[in-house]
Formats: C-alpha cells, sequence, structure tokens
C-alpha cells in the first residue's frame, strides 16, 4: 500500500513537471513567433513631432509593413533615416514616380497631374512654402511625401528632404496600436 501511494506521488510529480515543460514550451514557441513576426513582417515605429496631426499624434505607435509593399497615392509611410534625417520620418504619399505636383500657395490646393487633390485628412490648407519651386515631376522609383499637419510639417516641399527615394521606405503605416483610445487602421 505505501509503495502504491508512492508510486502515485511519482507520477503525480512526473505529470506537474511534464505540464510544466508544456507551459515553458509554449510560452517560448509564442515569444518566438513574435519576435519573428515583428522583426519580418511587421515593425512598431513612434510617431515623433506633429507633422501628421490630426491623423497621428505626437508619441502614437504605429505597426508598418513593407511585405510586397509599392508605395500609392493616399498611402502614410515611414521614411528611413537618412543623411538628412536623423530618426525615421512618417508622411503621406501625394505623387508616385512620373506624377507632376503643383501647388498653389494662395488657395491651399495641391494638384497631382492637374487634378486638385481631396483631401479630408489635413489640419490645414497648404500655404507654407519651402524652398522647392512647382510644378515637380517625380522621378522615377522616388515618391512625393507630405505631412498632414501642411504648416508644420518638413517634407517634399524642402530641399532637405525633396523626393523620397523608394529604397528609404520602411513601409507603409497600417494601423495605430497606442494610444489605446486612438486604436485603429490608418487611412
Amino acid at each position: 500500500m505505501e509503495e502504491e501511494q508512492r508510486e502515485q506521488a511519482m507520477n503525480a510529480e512526473r505529470r506537474m513537471v511534464k505540464s510544466a515543460y508544456e507551459w515553458v514550451e509554449s510560452i517560448a514557441f509564442a515569444v518566438i513567433t513574435v519576435v519573428l513576426i515583428f522583426t519580418f513582417l511587421f515593425r512598431v515605429v513612434g510617431v515623433d513631432g506633429e507633422s501628421m496631426e490630426p491623423t497621428l499624434t505626437n508619441g502614437s505607435f504605429v505597426i508598418i509593413s513593407d511585405l510586397f509593399y509599392q508605395p500609392k497615392q493616399g498611402d502614410v509611410v515611414v521614411i528611413t533615416p537618412t543623411v538628412s534625417l536623423d530618426i525615421p520620418i512618417i508622411k503621406r504619399v501625394i505623387a508616385t514616380e512620373g506624377q507632376t505636383v503643383d501647388i498653389d500657395f494662395i488657395t491651399g490646393d495641391v494638384t497631382v497631374d492637374g487634378e486638385v487633390l481631396d483631401e479630408p485628412y489635413i489640419a490645414q490648407r497648404t500655404h507654407l512654402k519651402y524652398d522647392i519651386g512647382f510644378p515637380q515631376t517625380v522621378p522615377k522609383g522616388h515618391i512625393f511625401v507630405m505631412g498632414d499637419n501642411r504648416n508644420h510639417s518638413l517634407d517634399s516641399r524642402d530641399s532637405s528632404i525633396g523626393m523620397v527615394d523608394n529604397r528609404y521606405l520602411l513601409g507603409k503605416a497600417l494601423m495605430r496600436v497606442l494610444p489605446v483610445s486612438e486604436i485603429g487602421l490608418i487611412r
């Protein structure tokens, strides 16, 4: 009887150890999966500054992806630091290669290939001039970007950024994840 109890106790102990190993294995698998997903498929990037308000606010965090990504007009993209940039920046694609951008700084209208853009996402009309003259045609392999907060954004209108080479795109911003009150897809 004593031996039977000892064996039952040992079996119970083995089951507990096996269960603990299974938990550790499951947690390790989950952590590795999350790390791989956020290394190769998605990244989380913080918003620094007010240039994308009201779409994105300072201190927000967004998920981006570059998987099979080709920039399209209207996309919100993250651009990697370059010689003229010390941190990644987030801007909206206004025009892609071959398109011609013109800005009427009096009316604030932005036109692409002669069509005035419908921009419900901007904070205010585009009145702030920089050192690049318009119209401008976007060269092959480049994009023209602007912040949604047009009069508080350093973007393709300034020669320090200019037309952005597609090789410097980290990816398209897909969704806001922080702050929690702003979680949602980016449009």
